[in-house]
């Protein structure tokens, strides 16, 4: 019998930090998406012993092949009959199978890999623009018509060509690939990784970090990987010291465990609760083309380092508000489960009216002004860090918030019922986030919802497509059943 197992690992949006969250003394508030990538692991007889054949469905002339030596050390080596190289994939497979080998044994893995692994990994459309495959089926850019396109479709391109829409693809994909193969060699084990904080999570967090790090070349923040492992939270970032030792060609498979251990108080990360309030949603919209993001972070980390006190000052200021905005959310989800009725109604109300009317109103239930102030603060820090992130590119010479997305983010922002919104990340043309208010119902008033998805599809200064990913109720990285996850069986399947 064919055993199989699936992990699955989620996008992120990082709604607060960008730029802060570099340095270990800045929180990032990180909310991971419904979207996922998902591994597909099964031990095929067809293979030979010790092959891994690897393979992304969604793209064309993806599969690669790799052969797993033991003697006279543990390396995988990619086949000279791949057409193309896969860093990603590669080196995942060599530094989780070299761990593996080091905490399980030789013996144990080379069993594992009698008759050779077939390794399927696919993502959700989200992690792909769709524009394009709307306009050929001729549908409107609307949260409907993306459940029109078939689950993790053929993007009908080479990998290389794929256009992105900045979920942390990369992370996510490493993350679900690392954990899968740590769970298909039984190194970690699948009701371990179900809990939250457990020493297994923690195992594959380290190491999806540090594969993830050295198949960028550098040692990055590591919030995207972090929301892919632990979910939404409040994230500062590991001393990159933790791994430099590892990071150099000539590190020895032995160093693996005693680095990446679960136990190594080096990895001094710091993760906090945290989740949106309820009745509210996230929006996600692909916008034109793609930021590149390692050269917008060079340029402000160079333009802070000339000009320190001038850049200190802001990013205090700017640590404020994005510390006041997680708070705020926070104590929303608090007020919420203290009164979920006058929540509700409050919710509701909002809904009907732009922000700048939702204090004025006096007649206002007294039990509902908490509510509704507490939404009107959410909504003051989401502008003010839009000006203090605008302040930081114009100062630095880089588009963080360019003109467009400052027009367009102002239109969205003055909706009823939009709580606040930004550019994630590190900025960009490439995308744009919302907080909207999302009641079961607003009738007779269009929802919040509806008013962005109108305006988004009559844009016309920017080509703006909404992505249908929400906030991720489940805690990060998760053991899947392959037959559970719609569409996955069919887009692994080998034609």
């Amino acid at each position: 019998m064919v055993r199989t197992t699936v992990v699955s690992a989620p996008g992120k949006v990082l709604i607060a930090g960008g730029y802060l969250v570099l340095d270990p003394a800045y929180p990032g508030t990180v909310v991971s998406t419904s979207s996922r990538f998902y591994t597909v692991i099964q031990s095929q007889e067809f293979l030979s012993k010790n092959s891994i054949r690897v393979r992304s469905p969604q793209f064309l002339e993806a599969t690669w092949s790799y052969s797993v030596l033991f003697e006279p050390a543990v390396a995988v080596e990619a086949s000279p009959e791949n057409s193309s190289k896969n860093k990603f994939v590669h080196l995942a497979l060599q530094k989780t199978i070299a761990l593996a080998v080091e905490l399980r044994g030789a013996a144990q893995i080379q069993e594992a890999l009698t008759h050779g692994f077939d390794i399927a990994i696919v993502g959700d459309n989200d992690f792909y623009s769709q524009r394009a495959k709307l306009e050929s089926l001729g549908l409107p850019r609307t949260l409907d018509s993306l459940t029109q396109i078939t689950p993790f479709c053929a993007t009908e391109v080479h990998l290389s060509d794929v256009h992105k829409t900045g979920l942390g693809s990369s992370a996510a994909l490493i993350t679900s690939l690392t954990s899968a193969i740590l769970v298909h060699l039984s190194v970690i084990s699948e009701s371990s990784l179900a809990e939250d904080d457990s020493r297994d999570r923690r195992q594959a967090h380290n190491l999806a970090q540090y594969v993830h790090c050295l198949a960028q070349g550098k040692v990055g923040s590591g919030f995207d990987v972090s929301a892919a492992v632990f979910g939404s939270h409040l994230y500062s970032r590991f001393d990159p010291a933790v791994i430099q030792d590892l990071m150099s060609d000539d590190a020895l498979p032995s160093q693996l465990p005693s680095v990446l251990s679960p136990s190594n108080a080096a990895w001094n990360y710091r993760i906090e609760q945290f989740k949106l309030p309820p009745l509210t949603r996230i929006m996600l919209a692909d916008v034109d083309a793609g930021s590149d993001t390692p050269s917008l972070v060079g340029k402000v980390l160079k333009w802070r380092k000339e000009n320190s006190t001038e850049a200190e000052a802001l990013w205090t200021n700017l640590d404020q508000q994005n510390q006041s905005l997680a708070q705020t959310l926070l104590h929303l989800g608090k007020l919420a489960e203290d009164d979920h009725e006058n929540y509700a109604s409050a919710v509701k109300y909002i809904c009907s009216l732009q922000p700048v009317q939702w204090v004025a109103n006096p007649l206002q239930p007294t039990s509902e002004r908490p509510i509704i102030t507490a939404f009107y603060e959410a909504h003051r820090i989401c502008e003010a860090i839009r000006g203090k992130m605008r302040e930081m590119g114009n100062l630095s010479g880089v588009p963080i918030e360019p003109v467009e997305q400052t027009t367009l983010l102002d239109a969205c922002v003055s909706q009823a019922g939009v709580i606040g919104g930004g550019v994630p990340g590190a900025g960009g043309y490439d995308a744009i986030w919302l907080l909207v208010c999302d009641p079961p119902s607003c009738a007779p008033d269009q929802s919040p919802l509806e008013r962005i998805e109108h305006l988004w599809s009559h844009y016309e200064k920017l080509d703006v497509s909404p992505l249908s990913a929400q906030e991720s109720m489940a805690k990060g990285v998760r053991v899947e059943a392959l037959d559970d996850v719609p569409g996955l069986k069919n887009a692994i399947s080998v034609s």
